[in-house]
């Protein structure tokens, strides 16, 4: 998620300088990458009593500037999508940089041992809940959209549930694709899930990267792809059938309703936690 989704302003917290500030909710940093100069990941400790399902998102943050008259301070909160799986003792995200932004303008530069705030309220719409079974699973994301299908790509339900997995994921460039294909390349030496899945779980999975600005392997925004037949091609499936496919999809705001009118064209009906359907739409997400 990004610096586009709203900031929500949370329930003021006092300063009493010089003492230092007691974050709420606050959990620590553990690690942090810096994939390009506008994306970096980061992971933090998760709070004993949490429970999420893979696929969820939770409102993360940090303390505002104090304000000059009254001294107190707010949360700069918002929606971020957890990218490590349910089953995971630490909490992972995956965070585009924006340098005037509010709050990731601040957020690039956490180091291990500094606290982020954490809401443990974990909800969202891309979960297995959310969907009737199906034989094929699509995954389908730009940019830091990748987030939950970094949780999905790691949880057993994914592989036991579907026959076969297609996560397609578009950037702009070579380097935005780094995160997803890493993660996707560690699954095949990934011992802990071969034990709980089996042996070659990965086999499942079907990569379909493409860039729309720098030179890459595969051009083209998967839409216009999709339209064409080019990746159905290169995939070896057809269009998405009801009767056999699920998709859910993670991206900007243009491409998540294109995209959804692209799979109601094909006949898929969108799914809530409370009412499955063929697909779902993460609409917090904005990249």
């Amino acid at each position: 998620m990004t610096e586009m989704t709203p900031v929500t302003n949370a329930t003021a917290v006092k300063t009493d300088a010089p003492k230092k500030m007691v974050l709420p909710d606050a959990q620590t940093v553990t690690s942090v990458r810096h994939w390009t100069d506008r994306l970096f990941s980061f992971r933090m400790t998760r709070p004993t009593s949490m429970r999420f399902r893979s696929g969820e998102f939770v409102m993360i943050g940090l303390m505002g500037d104090a304000d000059p008259k009254t001294g107190k301070q707010k949360p700069l909160l918002r929606a971020y999508s957890i990218a490590s799986p349910s089953w995971d003792e630490e909490l992972e995200f995956y965070s585009i940089k924006v340098q005037d932004g509010p709050l990731t303008s601040r957020l690039q530069h956490i180091q291990p041992g500094d606290e982020i705030i954490l809401r443990p309220k974990p909800v969202g719409t891309l979960v297995h809940d959310a969907l009737l079974p199906g034989k094929r699973l699509w995954f389908f994301a730009t940019g830091t959209g990748f987030a939950p299908f970094a949780s999905l790509l790691r949880e057993p339900q994914t592989y036991e549930d579907y026959d076969e997995i297609i996560i397609t994921h578009t950037c702009r460039e070579v380097g935005e694709l780094a995160y997803g294909a890493e993660l996707i390349e560690g699954l095949k030496s990934d011992e802990l899930l071969a034990e709980v899945i089996g042996e070659g779980f990965w086999k499942k999975i079907k990569y379909y990267p493409t860039t729309t600005r720098e030179q890459s392997p595969k051009m083209g925004r998967i839409t216009d792809l999709m339209r064409s037949g080019e990746a159905f091609a290169d995939l070896g499936t057809g269009p998405l059938d009801p009767a056999t496919d699920r998709a859910m999809i993670c991206g900007n705001l243009a491409f998540n309703l294109e995209l959804k009118e692209m799979l109601e064209s094909y006949g898929l009906e969108e799914g809530a936690n409370s009412d499955p359907k063929q697909y779902v739409v993460e609409k917090a997400f904005l990249d």
